[in-house]
């Protein structure tokens, strides 16, 4: 049977897979459950891969390969990053995974939501700077729904801790895997083989079903998650060549000039089409990728104990060592958010009409958040265009919101103009009676005939009556008004969270 993998809506219940096939350890599950380490034999099975990239697994067993065995076998981990200093200042008060993004969602949210989608229920989210509003979110969202009496699913946040061996912060990726692997050696004792290591950063849909059947079916050690990219994408990139089997032989990482040239493949090995083979000619590392269990504690205990960063040291000095490095083609959507120019693209991108590169809209493959009861969006004949609103916003007569995000419990007063621009809300509703009881106090949300255009105003910002955040002299970077409430970033106004920006202030 060959049936093409497609993203099923998630849940307690999710549905199973399309295709049939079940990944085998020979240890039985008391042995398993009494070893120290786990010792994962390769997976028995075998694949066929055609020009659709679609999978038919034949293996020992005829349970079928969905979401019971992903949550059974897969242990999610996502790197938050470090202090995201690219994303800065928007991460100057949480966690990058934290931050939010397209109106409702925070950017965790999208790794989670693909977790969940493609059956994985065991998630834990690595970070060490400002974790706080990460930790309250994901314990308020996720862990009383991806959790059941014999699945026993999770979504935890993984700080950076000293220990009685440890007494440093995270010094990398890997490093951050390798500090806390003494846990994720109790999930493979419970039968997870592979680990599944993501980014927070990233904006995209996949089903990881499909990336873990490819992984498994040609008995990889780790497979790389790689998107095709044309000469002028590549050279931002970790870059891969591969054999006729889709093995990976070579990396270079950022390469330019005639090291970016000898990166080319023939792209049609991973079932792109002639014409697209010739458009793209290069692989790029997604930073996404499925690792053996056994093989990942292996190398990071002992053959690379002392490098701290997967894209750059563990994966290719895996490659060096004799370890089956794959590639597996990603054809979708996907975006690195870890800029500020990038992230507010990317949040406008969301308005495009009729169809954006990137949905909120797919009821087969939702993307979940945090349930906050809000009551929808009260618009007082103002003009909306090309824009999306969030949960619980209000909108005052005469207010014009033209190609621009506007974040939940936002309050848009009269007059005002919005352009181009993403507000994130707020995370209270405030009376007019409880500012007026303060002389210097500024009402919550956007004043009286104020004009934003090109700017991203982060969450509980008090902005004055008839000002003008517009960038007029077309800026690039600034940071001399921090302590005034905002800043300029990558060309982009950035009003910081609970700042006052008084009537009349022009930027």
């Amino acid at each position: 049977m060959v049936a093409a993998l497609t993203a099923q809506p998630a849940g307690v219940a999710a549905r199973a897979s399309e295709f049939r096939g079940q990944a085998v350890c020979p240890a039985p599950q008391a042995a398993r459950r009494s070893s120290r380490r786990c010792k994962v034999q390769p997976t028995q099975a075998v694949a066929q891969v055609d020009q659709a990239q679609k999978i038919t697994v034949s293996a020992n067993g005829a349970q079928e390969f969905g979401a019971t065995d992903m949550a059974r076998t897969v242990l999610g981990i996502i790197l938050g990053g470090g202090a995201g200093s690219r994303l800065y200042p928007l991460t100057k008060k949480r966690a990058k995974p934290a931050v939010p993004l397209g109106a409702n969602y925070r950017l965790i949210d999208i790794p989670v939501s693909n977790c969940i989608n493609s059956g994985v229920n065991k998630i834990y989210c690595l970070t060490q700077f400002n974790s706080a509003s990460l930790n309250r979110h994901l314990s308020a969202t996720y862990n009383s729904n991806v959790g059941g009496y014999n699945s026993r699913g999770f979504v935890e946040v993984l700080a950076a801790s000293q220990t009685t061996t440890t007494k440093e912060w995270f010094q990398g990726t890997a490093d951050a895997v390798r500090q806390y692997m003494w846990l994720f050696d109790e999930a493979c004792r419970d039968g997870v083989e592979d680990f599944l290591i993501l980014s927070g950063d990233h904006l995209y849909r996949m089903d990881y079903r499909e990336f873990v059947a490819a992984h498994r079916a040609a008995g990889a050690d780790i497979t790389v998650a790689a998107l095709p990219c044309a000469e002028e994408q590549a050279q931002a990139f970790g870059l891969m060549k591969i054999d006729d089997s889709g093995r990976i032989v070579e990396f270079a990482e950022k390469p330019k000039g005639e090291a970016l040239k000898k990166m080319q493949v023939d792209t049609t090995i991973l079932g792109l089409d002639k014409e697209t083979a010739q458009r793209q000619p290069y692989i790029a590392s997604m930073g996404i990728y499925v690792c053996k269990a056994s093989t990942l504690q292996d190398l990071l205990a002992s053959k690379f104990s002392k490098q701290h960063d997967f894209g750059s040291d563990i994966i290719p000095g895996a490659k060096d060592l004799g370890y089956k490095v794959q590639a597996h083609l990603f054809k979708g959507y996907w975006e690195d958010i870890g800029t500020v120019r990038a992230f507010y693209e990317s949040n406008l991108a969301l308005t495009d009409s009729p169809n954006p590169n990137f949905s909120f809209y797919d009821k087969d493959a939702p993307i979940y958040t945090m349930s906050r009861f809000l009551p929808p969006s009260k618009v007082m004949g103002a003009e909306v265009e090309r824009s999306i609103l969030g949960d619980g916003c209000i909108i005052e007569p005469d207010a014009k919101i033209l190609h621009s995000v506007v974040g939940l419990r936002s309050i848009i007063r009269e007059g005002c103009v919005i352009e181009d621009s993403l507000l994130m809300g707020a995370d209270y509703y405030e009376q007019y009676e409880e500012c007026e009881a303060f002389a210097d106090c500024l009402p919550l949300g956007v004043g009286k005939g104020t004009h934003i255009k090109g700017a991203i105003v982060d969450k509980n910002a008090r902005i004055g009556k008839f000002c003008k955040i517009i960038n007029a002299e077309g800026i690039q970077e600034s940071f001399k008004t921090e302590d005034d409430g905002w800043v300029i970033r990558d060309g982009v106004v950035v009003v910081i969270k609970d700042s006052n920006i008084p009537d009349g202030t022009v930027i």
